[in-house]
């Protein structure tokens, strides 16, 4: 019985070890992504804003970017960035209690 329980044991370590190898790539993984370029029409899609949108948020320099031979680029870390600054939520009172 208590081979068992020690297997058990062992299993439940090895299952958290693995969770945490897991949580650490996908971390890893989210901060290259930061760091990526990636062009007008992948910003489109990705907010869901018209052309004429995503001009203005340059015109306007709230959205930083690269302009290479007439294309645009822009970072995603930037465009996170843009979206946590204006982020809202509703059920949040100026207090901090909901």
């Amino acid at each position: 019985m208590t081979e068992i329980i020690d297997l058990i044991l062992a299993l439940s370590q090895d299952i958290k070890d693995l969770k945490a190898r897991i949580e650490l790539l996908r971390q890893s993984r989210a901060e290259v992504l930061k760091d990526t370029w990636i062009d007008n029409q992948d910003v489109l899609q990705t907010l869901h804003i018209s052309k004429r949108t995503l001009q203005t948020l340059r015109t306007n320099d709230t959205l930083p970017y690269s302009k290479v031979k007439g294309k645009f680029y822009y970072r995603v870390a930037d465009i996170e960035q843009l979206l946590q600054d204006n982020y809202y939520n509703h059920n949040f009172k100026c207090n901090g209690n909901k």
